[in-house]
Parts: C-alpha cells; structure tokens; sequence
C-alpha cells in the first residue's frame, strides 16, 4: 500500500495540477457523461443478469470522453477538454452504470419471480432511483471522515485519479489505449453478429451426457473479458467449484435418485439447480459474512496508514436536506408500493446507514465492493425484525443494502475528485444527474431483456446467480428449512463450514500465497452458474495470466482496455439484438 499513499496530493496541489482554467460542471461534461453512462449502464444489467458481477466504468468513460473531446476541441476552436471536465465526466457515468447496486439484477427481479411478475417501468424506474439517491447523500455524508481525515486509498479512486493524470500527461497513450478498446469492443460486436446470424457456433461438450451437465464449449467474449478482470484466483475457484458441483456432486444427485431428470431433456440445469443453490448459497454467504465480519473488527483497529482517533464527518445544511428528503422517499415508496409497515421501512434508514460506514471502509481498503454480504446482512436483519414477511424482506434489505453499496461505490469517485481538486458539491449534481439516466436506462433494459422472470431466470441463458441467492434467503427466512430436502440440508452445513474455514485461512494467508487457496465466494457461485460460464471465466483469467507473465509491459497498459471492449461489446449487442 506505501506505493498507493505515496501518490496522495493535497487538494492545494490538486487543483494547481488540474489547471488555471478550472472548468467543471460544464454543460459539455454533463451530458458527455449521461450519454456515456447511458450506454455503459446496459453493459452491467446484462452482465449482471448473466454471471452476477458488474464493471467498473470510470475508466472506460474516461477514455472515451478525452478521445472525442481533445481532437474536437482544438478542431473547432473550443477550450481544451480539462482534467476536471473530465473527473465530471466520469463521476455522471460511474453513477448511470453503478445502478444495478440499487437491486436492479438481485432483489428485484427476485421479488419479480415471487409475486409473479415485474413492476410497471415507471414503477421500477422511481424505485431505483430512490434506493440510489439515498446512496449519493449516505455518500457524501461519509465523505469528510473517510476521504478528506482518514488515510483509507479506495484503490479504484486512485486509479481513475492515475488514469485521468497520466491521459493529460501522456495523450498519445491515452489515444492508445482507446484505440485498443474500441478495436476490442467493435471485435465482439462483430463476432457476435456473425455467431449469432452465420455460424451458429455449436454449443458442445466432450459428450452428450457433459452437454447436459453443462460442460460445454460457449464462445462469449464477454466471459472471456470479465475472466480477464477477475483475476487468476478467482478463475481458479470456479474452475474447481464447477468439477465439484457439475461433474461430481451433479452426477452423483442423479445416480442416487435425489434429483429426478428426463434423458429427452436437452441439459438438466433447472432441475439440479434447484439442489446446488442450496449449498453454493450457504457457501457465499458465510465466506462473505465471515470476511465482512472480519473487516469490521479490524476497522476498529488503529490503522498504520489511519489516525487513531475519529473525526465527526462535516456536513451542511444541504447535506442535511438532501440526506432527509432521500430518506423521506424511500421509507414513502415502500409503504406505498411493497405495503411495507412503517416501522420496518424507517428501519431501513440507519441499517442503510451503519451498512455504508463499513461497506466503504471495505472498499477503501481493498476496492472490493462488498454487496453480496452487504445483501445477506440486511436480509438477516429483517428477516430477525420482520419474520415470514418475504416481500418487506427483500424491499427492505433493497434499501438498506442497495444504498449501503452504492455509496460505497460512489465514494471512489469522491476520492478520484479529491486526488485532481474537484469540487465535491459539483460532483454530487453529476451522480444525481447520472442516476436519473441510469434509472430510466437500465429499468427499461431490464424489462426488455426478462419480461418474464418466472420462466427466463434460473436457466443456462439466463443463470441470475444473485437473484437466486436473494430469492433462497428471503424464502428460507420466510418459511423456514422444512421445504428443503433432508440431503441439501447436511450439505448446507458443510457449505456453511468450508465459507467459514476458507475466509478465515483467507486472512491470515500472505497474499502471495492466496491463489492456492480458491475464495469462497467464487466457489459457491460455480454451484449456481453453468459449467459452462465457469470454465470460459477461467479461460479468460488464464489468458489474462499469461499475459502478465510474457508481456506485462504490454498488460500493464492494454489488457484492462481489451478487457472493457469485450464486455461492452457483447453487452450492447444482445441489448441491441432485443430491439431488432
């Protein structure tokens, strides 16, 4: 971490580094962002529905703006695109596409499959905007006392901090770099148009009956682009979670006659998932709970990097409105839309509240957002509050859990804004401004692509792992244990101990040491997943891999850009391919 903290600016050298113009909240940046965060929002519902991880589109908005903006502007004699147009610019599209955090692709849709169906669009668009908004005030209340009196690095911050200073320092690279992308991104349109509209790659395995267990070969490139970001460990830890549950507890399930399929089915993924949730959702939640309980105890703790003693965060009067009036309409729209008693919907409020504090403390730690346990403590909270109550536990949790992850998110952007000397009531109208867009936009894809959640969710095309384990916890909190059969059951407990003992030896391991010990959170989420989709992840961690070790010049400064562009890629075009 000395290396990170070695590259703190103070906001003085900030803002003398950003430039004497100080152009920011311009009308240009605004709606450069909106656009882009329009575009790259879809990217992470689709994603998200798909394999249930989201993209981080700071940089990707980044690279894209500075290439438009710096040949536009000195072509028609427009003042140069600065670095605080640019942190604007960002901070409106991280903001549009870090939707999906308000429940968009986890309790909504789960809620979806139990009550039967989808909200109305604008319904769901409100709905997400509010659990959003209530995320950018919790955010910028945190912001005094983790970004301006802490030491906490929130690495993703510094990295679109770095990025935006090595573009205006290095604009050949930067051009570079967008360069790779978007031949990247073009790439898998292409090869998805052809895929899809000529070849009909075939979607085999080694042999019929590993076809129907899944194992079988699946040209995504948006696989392959996320296995790339992920990383190696976590690659390996559903490569190894998809030989345990889809090549041996799967066969084993039907030999002994626990799960009944029909050999004239083409795969049997619905009927096994229905098993395997079980024991790879008891294995995420209790690797997540336990890491998250972990962090929380260590935040306690003097830091060597953070001062012993606590600073009360500042805030202002608009701080104070803002914060009430989000409050104020998410506790109105639960009782109104979801019948949610008024008890539990203020609840919802300062568990949202303490839920942030030590989300983002995690994520100022180690850029790793914790939502899915965020998620699991806020559906334990009020399934403990409100027992048997399956629809205020998911809403409530939304909220509390939804806000908790977006501000944690969002404050990244605050520590890139502080890092260039951006002004942080300038970035808060362009996170609200982004999730407007980013409401509208996604709630609308969203519908498009699962219209009927019921019958499209939990199958290979659509696997849904995150609102499958939304929808496992609410029902297992509403109705108990008893629906579960007598064998899923004993393999909860074994999933519930190995969650445990992997993050537990997780905390203690030398970090270089951690890529033989596979994340716990991975592994269960090979249960809920196709073999399929586990093993391209894999590919693409591989080949990322390789890549670092033969060419790590080259990774260094291109392998995130390839890796963008092949998610987007894939992304828009099966959006688009709904439309046509």
């Amino acid at each position: 971490m000395a290396g990170i903290h070695d590259t703190f600016t103070t906001g003085a050298a900030a803002k003398a580094e950003a430039g004497p113009s100080q152009r920011e909240l311009t009308p240009r940046a605004l709606a450069t962002g909106l656009i882009l965060g329009a575009l790259l929002a879809p990217c992470n519902v689709y994603s998200g529905l798909k394999i249930g991880w989201s993209f981080n589109m700071s940089i990707t908005a980044l690279l894209l703006a500075f290439a438009f903006w710096a040949p536009v502007s000195k072509l028609f004699g427009r003042p140069s695109w600065g670095m605080l147009e640019s942190n604007i610019n960002q901070t409106t599209a991280s903001a549009a596409a870090a939707i999906t955090s308000s429940g968009l692709v986890a309790p909504i849709p789960a809620l979806a499959v139990l009550t039967g169906g989808n909200m109305p669009w604008g319904t769901l668009t409100v709905w997400v905007f509010s659990v959003s908004f209530l995320g950018v005030w919790i955010g910028w209340f945190l912001r005094p006392r983790l970004i301006e009196k802490s030491e906490l690095v929130f690495p993703a911050g510094m990295a679109t901090a770095q990025t935006m200073r090595d573009m205006f320092a290095h604009k050949d690279e930067a051009m570079g770099r967008v360069k790779v992308l978007m031949s990247s991104l073009v790439g898998a349109v292409l090869f998805n148009v052809v895929d899809k509209l000529v070849w009909h790659l075939p979607r085999v395995g080694p042999s019929l009956t590993a076809s129907k267990l899944t194992f079988v070969f699946d040209p995504s490139l948006l696989l392959l682009g996320f296995g790339g970001i992920i990383g190696l460990r976590a690659g390996l830890g559903l490569l190894v979670g998809a030989i345990v549950a889809w090549g041996l507890i799967g066969p084993a399930l039907i030999d002994r006659g626990i799960v009944a399929v029909s050999s004239g089915e083409t795969n049997w993924f619905e009927p096994l998932v229905g098993w395997l949730l079980w024991p790879g959702v008891t294995l995420m939640v209790a690797a997540s709970l336990t890491s998250f309980g972990a962090s929380l105890i260590e935040s306690t703790k003097p830091h060597p990097h953070r001062p012993a003693h606590a600073h009360a965060p500042e805030s202002g009067w608009l701080q104070f409105a803002g914060f009430v009036a989000a409050a104020a309409l998410a506790i109105v729209l639960q009782i109104v839309l979801f019948d949610v008693h008024w008890t539990m919907a203020l609840a919802s409020i300062p568990v949202a509240f303490a839920l942030a504090t030590v989300a983002a403390r995690v994520v100022g730690e180690t850029s790793v957002a914790p939502i899915g346990a965020i998620g699991k403590v806020s559906q334990l909270t009020f399934g403990v509050m409100a027992p048997g109550q399956p629809v205020t536990n998911l809403m409530t949790a939304n909220v509390a859990g939804g806000a908790a992850g977006q501000s944690a998110d969002l404050l990244n952007d605050f520590r890139a804004g502080y890092e260039v000397g951006a002004h942080p009531t300038r970035q808060v109208v362009a996170q609200c401004a982004g999730i407007v867009v980013g409401s509208l936009v996604s709630s609308l894809v969203y519908l498009m692509l699962i219209p009927d959640p019921a019958t499209q969710l939990f199958t290979p095309e659509w696997p849904a792992p995150a609102v499958a384990v939304w929808k496992a916890v609410a029902e297992a909190l509403s109705d108990g244990l008893g629906g579960i059969a007598p064998s899923a059951l004993a393999a909860m407990g074994v999933g519930a101990v190995l969650g445990v003992g992997l993050a537990l030896v997780e905390r203690q391991l030398d970090p270089k040491h951690l890529l033989i010990v596979p994340s716990g959170a991975t592994l269960g989420l090979a249960f809920v997943i196709p073999a399929s989709t586990s093993l391209m992840l894999f590919a693409g961690a591989a080949l990322a891999a390789l890549a670092h070790r033969f060419a790590p010049n080259w990774s260094a400064r291109f392998l995130l850009s390839v890796a963008a562009g092949l998610v987007a890629g894939e992304s828009l075009f099966g959006v688009a391919s709904v439309w046509f």
